[in-house]
């Protein structure tokens, strides 16, 4: 089994539990309200053609079709493809959901305005490799725009069930980002592809919602980040 097929099940069998997490009804609300404004921040007024890589249940996806944009989302899980596609069915304009790589997302150049991701960045094999394909993608002026945080700066130590069974050393060492002691690493790796004006904006709203309600089972309380730079 290859590194990426670790990946791929553990995040397939992740899927159901992630899912419902994501959708429970005590903060449903608010999330849609926060998530909404960091992707408004993130991208120009629509509609834009935005890729979503790494889309999983397709929680970004899907707020970014609300915002008007024409939104593909592609990944690897099954699993977690079954979730976007149903979420995505459930909405007017709703995201194309696809199978697809995000390190290698099989379309012609030029084809997007915006790539985005959310919580990928950590688990993201060859993230040079990547991104620079992501600014292949864009149209000039098109913006990459990703969310993650230093989910793991210690090491992978996570009691999720079958967590360390996927993500072994094997897996590990082809992840530079996952134990990123740093937001800045992230940055490093925009910037290596070329992308100008790289800034960095701490999700204080997804912070204090985080604060408020708990955060997900496993994980500490910490700042999240709005990456984005521009071709």
């Amino acid at each position: 089994m290859t590194v990426q097929h670790r990946i791929n099940a553990y995040w397939t069998g992740r899927a159901p539990s992630y899912d419902e997490y994501v959708q429970r009804p005590d903060r449903f609300a608010a999330d849609q309200q926060a998530w909404s404004a960091v992707w408004a921040q993130a991208l120009s007024a629509g509609p834009l053609d935005v890729l979503d890589v790494g889309t999983g249940t397709g929680q970004a996806a899907v707020l970014l079709a609300g915002l008007g944009h024409r939104v593909t989302g592609i990944d690897l899980a099954e699993g977690m493809l079954e979730r976007a596609r149903q979420h995505a069915a459930a909405m007017a304009n709703g995201p194309v959901i696809q199978h697809g790589d995000a390190v290698h997302p099989d379309f012609p150049a030029g084809s997007f305005d915006a790539v985005t991701s959310r919580y990928l960045m950590w688990t993201l094999r060859e993230p040079e490799i990547a991104v620079a394909n992501w600014v292949r993608l864009l149209r000039p002026g098109g913006t990459v725009a990703v969310v993650d945080s230093t989910w793991f700066p210690n090491g992978l130590d996570n009691a999720a069930e079958n967590f360390a069974d996927h993500y072994d050393h094997q897996v590990q060492a082809v992840l530079p980002l996952a134990t990123a002691q740093s937001i800045d690493q992230t940055v490093a790796v925009l910037e290596g592809a070329g992308l100008a004006q790289v800034t960095v904006t701490p999700l204080a709203s997804i912070f204090e919602l985080d604060r408020r309600f708990g955060v997900a089972p496993n994980h500490e309380h910490q700042m999240q980040f709005l990456v984005t730079g521009q071709r």
